[in-house]
């Protein structure tokens, strides 16, 4: 086996139930080339190559919970940034498929290269096998994207185009921070991206929230978003308004 298909984990849950549909053994995978200020898994920023583990390894240790997903629960692989291990996570994904196991692929898009043939093609192996794409859109203006993850936001649009024409059901996420993901005329933008995507079956707004600032502080990072406060439940819902995610066939039910 090359070592290309080796994975380095970071960490598992296995009774996962946001990351996809119904029960989800989520594979938590180490390496992000991103750096969004508020993110609330910084420890798998480095491409740390502990707990490595074959597709089949990773597999075999999914497989033991599926009496848990029933008829439709099933495998997400997120991270981190997942498409960073791609012919791991394409291996995990053909294993599971074989074995009618649902797969998700949770990604914020941004190692998607679409000027390298070899790249797609690798890509066009996993989308073979994988059920659900659940996409993080962080900030629809290029500008403000860069300003807030240190990358630009062609190739993550890019992305979802391409899986969207491929047929790939879509989730968006959205991560709601007052004061800077929240203003209306950007989300009216995002909202107007996200419907030239055919596939797109759910989107979700997702409250900014605190919880992993203790792991910036134990890793010695410099908060950025000292001042950043919880959206309320009002900003939530017209947020939610402003991209209809009503309006999509798997949104959740209130």
């Amino acid at each position: 086996m090359s070592d290309s298909t080796i994975g380095y984990v970071h960490s598992v849950e296995t009774f996962g139930l946001v990351d996809g549909p119904g029960v989800r053994y989520v594979l938590f995978l180490q390496g992000c080339a991103m750096r969004c200020q508020y993110c609330h898994n910084p420890e798998t920023w480095a491409f740390t190559r502990d707990n490595a583990k074959t597709p089949q390894q990773a597999f075999d240790a999914a497989y033991r919970y599926r009496n848990y997903w029933r008829s439709n629960g099933g495998l997400t692989v997120s991270g981190g940034e997942p498409l960073l291990q791609l012919d791991f996570v394409s291996e995990l994904f053909r294993l599971a498929k074989a074995k009618g196991v649902h797969t998700a692929l949770d990604t914020s898009g941004q190692p998607f290269n679409p000027d390298d043939p070899a790249w797609m093609a690798r890509f066009d192996t996993l989308l073979q096998n994988t059920d659900l794409l659940i996409l993080d859109l962080k900030e629809i203006d290029p500008v403000r994207h860069r300003a807030l993850t240190g990358h630009d936001n062609a190739n993550i649009l890019a992305l979802a185009r391409y899986a969207a024409q491929k047929g790939v059901p879509l989730w968006v996420r959205h991560v709601l921070v007052p004061g800077l993901t929240d203003d209306a005329d950007g989300l009216r933008a995002l909202d107007a991206f996200i419907r030239t995507l055919p596939t797109v079956r759910r989107v979700e707004i997702l409250p900014y929230h605190t919880l992993g600032l203790f792991k910036w502080q134990n890793l010695g990072i410099d908060y950025p978003l000292q001042d950043a406060r919880v959206p309320t439940a009002e900003e939530v819902a017209a947020a939610e308004a402003l991209l209809h995610v009503s309006e999509y066939p798997d949104a959740p039910q209130k």
